[in-house]
């Protein structure tokens, strides 16, 4: 074979790698798949499955009043951000421990214990602000996929995994850090929320203090401890972070509302 019929082949064999590449390139193999479909409905699947979970195990609470003035705090923090309040699914649930978590499908689990814990809204605004950034980063699904895997979060959805499984990714959720990077990544988003509220976010550092020098009997109550670890290095950070902003500060509810708030919730029991 000569040099000139060598190149020539080269040339078409060029030409015909080129011409698949460019016909497969019209297709949306994504679609095709219906990868993103699949996903989405799983996900929203978890997110039904788990809120009914933790609704029979605590119970939502009832009374508009309370839940107003989470969803007003919820609303204050959204709107100046741009993030669509009517997508997350606020949760008050009943309970003394002193948590709040994301749940798949933009569920947001919020603890009665967390209200009474903290010392003024601002708090209970930074902690909602954190999960907030958990679901906007889509970090719950990346930590209970690097942690479960796909196969078994879809068999979760369809029964097959065993009520055990089940239980146990629910544990996940609530009560199992996520990474230091993806724990770091939401704080500093949450200080970001913060700021454009008008809230002040060293109320959140404030609180990591709290909960990491916290030494009460009943300890065991405090989850955002197991689930947010290292407190004081990260109620460091995200007081020098807050310095990189220039921002006024509005209140965000009244005080006699926040007393009033407080007060319902210890009516509860």
């Amino acid at each position: 074979m000569n040099v000139r019929n060598l190149g020539t082949q080269i040339l078409l064999s060029a030409l015909v790698i080129g011409g698949i590449y460019a016909l497969l390139y019209q297709f949306d193999w994504m679609k095709i798949f219906n990868v993103e479909e699949t996903a989405s409905k799983t996900e929203q699947r978890l997110g039904d499955l788990y809120y009914e979970l933790f609704e029979m195990e605590y119970g939502e609470v009832e009374d508009e009043k309370i839940y107003n003035v989470v969803d007003s705090i919820l609303t204050r923090i959204c709107e100046p951000n741009q993030i669509n309040r009517d997508r997350i699914k606020l949760h008050v649930f009943n309970s003394d421990e002193v948590n709040a978590f994301a749940l798949p499908d933009d569920h947001l689990v919020v603890f009665s214990g967390l209200i009474l814990e903290s010392e003024n809204p601002e708090q209970v605004a930074g902690v909602i602000s954190h999960e907030v950034a958990h679901i906007e980063l889509n970090h719950v699904m990346k930590k209970l996929v690097q942690e479960v895997g796909m196969s078994v979060l879809v068999g979760s959805t369809t029964g097959n995994n065993g009520y055990g499984a089940t239980q146990e990714i629910a544990h996940i959720l609530s009560s199992s850090a996520f990474s230091r990077e993806l724990e770091e990544e939401a704080d500093r988003k949450a200080v970001e929320y913060l700021v454009k509220a008008k809230i002040n976010p060293g109320e959140l550092a404030d609180f990591f203090f709290i909960i990491a020098n916290e030494e009460v009997e009943g300890m065991e109550f405090f989850s955002w401890i197991s689930t947010h670890p290292v407190s004081e290095e990260r109620a460091e950070y995200i007081v020098e972070e807050s310095q990189d902003y220039s921002f006024e500060i509005d209140t965000l509810i009244s005080w006699s509302t926040w007393v009033q708030l407080q007060s319902d919730i210890k009516a509860l029991d």
